[in-house]
């Protein structure tokens, strides 16, 4: 009975108006929480405090993904060529805890790059069919929009700051995280992170060659936006 409930909750929902009142919404209350919430804790939380807040933000961003992939799993419809954390943002999610709450550095600097770029071009053409206030429309939100606050946050807060270097360690690793996605697609016959044809919606790779070219101008694409 749970499943059946589950499974009708995930399935039933009004469609996503892009660029619609609920997207800018979303978008303006993002925009709020990384200017207002760093500067916030920045000037009136003792370290002790800003630590925890940045602790909530973290695990926040990694719940967000464990939740989705446990509903997916409840209701029957978790499916390995689908929920893996093979997609840039969703390994990001997972691994933002090793910035907020134990402050690596270097994964700070791979995670800001890949973060800033994906996330922001993501929250204005988001993948998702769901509107408010389903749970989808939460889960992509939290998993772009917070993902960018906590980045933001470790620059501001715990005055992480990213060189030259890192952008070249973070287009290394986003390289290094494409291998490992060809072959979880081959093995699977998935297509994570798009390797292996273009997205079914609309979206920034339209306007790029046709696979396999489209990886190489991407490559240049984020090239770009990390600079």
């Amino acid at each position: 009975h749970m499943r059946e409930s589950v499974y009708s909750y995930l399935n039933t929902f009004e469609p996503f108006d892009m660029f619609g009142l609920e997207h800018i919404v979303a978008l303006i209350v993002a925009l709020a929480f990384i200017i207002v919430l760093p500067l916030y804790a920045k000037r009136n939380l003792n370290e002790q405090m800003q630590h925890r807040l940045g602790m909530v933000i973290g695990w926040l961003v990694f719940g967000n993904y464990i939740t989705w992939v446990g509903l997916e799993a409840i209701a029957g419809t978790f499916d390995v060529k689908e929920h893996l954390p093979v997609h840039l943002c969703r390994f990001t999610n997972l691994a933002i805890p090793l910035v907020m709450v134990w402050r690596s550095f270097l994964a700070y600097e791979i995670l800001f790059f890949w973060g800033l770029s994906a996330m922001l071009q993501a929250s204005f053409t988001p993948d998702i069919a769901a509107g408010f206030p389903h749970f989808h429309y939460f889960r992509f939100f939290v998993g772009h929009n917070l993902m960018v606050v906590a980045l933001i946050y470790a620059v501001v807060v715990y005055e992480m700051k990213p060189t030259l270097a890192s952008l070249k360690k973070a287009f290394i690793a986003l390289n290094a995280f494409l291998l490992l996605t060809y072959v979880t697609n081959l093995l699977l016959d998935s297509n994570y992170c798009w390797i292996m044809g273009k997205p079914p919606i609309a979206s920034l790779l339209d306007y790029l060659n046709p696979w396999p070219w489209y990886i190489l101008s991407a490559e240049f694409v984020a090239l770009a936006h990390f600079g």
